[in-house]
C-alpha cells in the first residue's frame, strides 16, 4: 500500500521556529519529526510514500530526496499555497493510486505500529467503508475531542475522542473535491459517518500533537529518555 505524510502546513503556532524551517523538519530526539514517520512506515513494509508541501517545501525535498537513504520511495505533491487536508490529499490522488492508502499528519509523534494500517486497508473496501480513523484520548489542549467510537464505527454522538491524524482512506472519499481547491477533511468525514462508512479504533499508546515549541521540547525530552 501507499502512504501520504501531510507536510504542507505553515506551522503558525510553532513560530518563530517555522519562519525559517518547515515544521516537519523540526527535530526531536535527534532527528526531524518527519523522519520518525518515514522510518516507522519503512519498518511496517510501507515503502511508497507521498509527501505534500507548501511553505519552504524545497527544503523538505532537499532534506529527504527520493527516500533511498531510508529504504523507501518518496514522491512529492507541491502546493503553491496549502490546500488544507482534504484538498492536499485530493491534489495527490494521482500519486496515491486507486486503492485505499494511509495518511499521517507530519506534526504528530507516536509509537503506533503502522503495519496495522496495511491490514485495515485490505479490509476497507470489503467492509464498504470510505475511511478508518485512529482515535486517542483527549489531550489537555483538545479536551473537547473530535469523534466517538462505537463497536468499531466512528460516530458523532457519544464519548468524544481525539482524531490522532492517522487514518486510512478510500480515494472515493475525495470524489467531491476538485484538484487544486482548498478543502477540509472534517466535513467529508462527517458526511461519511452519517452514511455509516467510517470505521475506527482507539489507540492507547504514546501519541502527541507536536503543535507548539513547548510540546516539541517536551517530545525531545521524552525521546531522549527512551
Amino acid at each position: 500500500m501507499r502512504a501520504m505524510i501531510l507536510a504542507a502546513g505553515r506551522g503558525e503556532r510553532m513560530r518563530p521556529l517555522t519562519d525559517t524551517m518547515p515544521k516537519p523538519l523540526l527535530a526531536a530526539g535527534g532527528k526531524p519529526l518527519i523522519v520518525w514517520h518515514i522510518e516507522a512506515l519503512a519498518r511496517a513494509g510501507i515503502g511508497d510514500i507521498v509527501i505534500n508541501h507548501a511553505h519552504l517545501g524545497g527544503r523538505i525535498e532537499a532534506a529527504l530526496g527520493d527516500g533511498a537513504a531510508f529504504g523507501v520511495r518518496i514522491r512529492y505533491s507541491a502546493e503553491a499555497a496549502a490546500l488544507e487536508t482534504a484538498g492536499g490529499i485530493a491534489q495527490a490522488l494521482p500519486l496515491l493510486g486507486e486503492a485505499p492508502f494511509a495518511v499521517v499528519n507530519g506534526d504528530i509523534a507516536c509509537d503506533y505500529d503502522f503495519a496495522r494500517l496495511r491490514t485495515v486497508a485490505g479490509q476497507l473496501a470489503a467492509d464498504g467503508l470510505l475511511a478508518h480513523l485512529v482515535l486517542v484520548a483527549n489531550p489537555p489542549h483538545h479536551a473537547q475531542g473530535d469523534f466517538c467510537l462505537d463497536r468499531g464505527r466512528v460516530r458523532t454522538q457519544g464519548e468524544r475522542l481525539t482524531f490522532s491524524g492517522i487514518g486510512v482512506y478510500h480515494p472515493a472519499l475525495f470524489a467531491s473535491v476538485r484538484r487544486g481547491d482548498k478543502a477540509r477533511l472534517a466535513p467529508l468525514l462527517v458526511t461519511a459517518i452519517a452514511e455509516e462508512k467510517v470505521g475506527g479504533e482507539r489507540y492507547a499508546g504514546r501519541w502527541m500533537d507536536v503543535g507548539t515549541p513547548a510540546r516539541l521540547a517536551e517530545l525531545d525530552r521524552l525521546l531522549a529518555a527512551l
